[in-house]
């Protein structure tokens, strides 16, 4: 008998650990968060890095107690546009990104019941711009002749592909932070990499 009530209150101390355990290690259902850090653009060769901000938001659900699979959205928009400009034929050759959208797929793995680490990839679409300022010398353009001072503007978007990893850590079962890394490559055969810190909120 008195090893039957022992048992009852050993366990009825665990249980509410365990609970938190499952409640704090669940990641599933959808998530928002906000995300800031560094942009990098590189194009032609050359590169341009400034502080950069955008949102996340996604659905994740969970194969087994550790392996965390999810799909997300993404917008991404570097401050006034990252750009980066060279030379050309004595003239100034500036490519600029103003904003990036994608979409990943996340799977990550639970190395603690609070703490993530995953990697992801996916889809972008990539708004850019090209501008030309003539400098010294003649130029022509369309079968006219130009001079110094002409400049020529081309918006457009790219598609390219994403692919990066990070970390993850739940401070409540709701509220979460991150840390990530993700490189991104367009099909006119520009770049990007941003780092991360992330901050969300999981409805569950």
């Amino acid at each position: 008998m008195r090893g039957h009530v022992i048992s009852f209150l050993v366990t009825a101390m665990l249980l509410p650990q365990v609970a938190s355990a499952q409640l704090v290690t669940s990641f599933r259902g959808f998530r928002l968060e906000g995300n800031v850090g560094a942009d990098r653009f590189k194009a032609e060769g050359d590169k341009n890095t400034k502080f950069g901000y955008g949102g996340t938001g996604g659905f994740d659900g969970l194969i087994g107690d550790k392996i965390v699979v999810g799909v997300e959205g993404s917008y991404w928009r570097p401050n006034k546009g990252t750009v980066t400009c060279g030379e050309l034929n004595g003239g100034a050759l500036c490519q600029a990104s103003s904003h990036e959208l994608g979409a990943a797929i996340r799977v990550g793995y639970l190395v603690t019941p609070a703490l993530l680490v995953f990697g992801k990839g996916g889809y972008v679409n990539d708004t850019q711009r090209n501008s030309f300022l003539s400098g010294a010398g003649l130029y022509y353009v369309n079968g006219n002749i130009v001079g110094p001072g002409y400049s020529a503007v081309d918006r457009y978007s790219t598609d390219g592909y994403q692919g990066g990893g990070g970390v993850e850590y739940s401070v409540t079962p709701m509220l979460y932070v991150n840390g990530q890394y993700v490189y991104s490559r367009y099909d006119d055969h520009t770049s990007r990499q941003r780092a991360m810190l992330g901050i969300g909120i999981r409805f569950k």
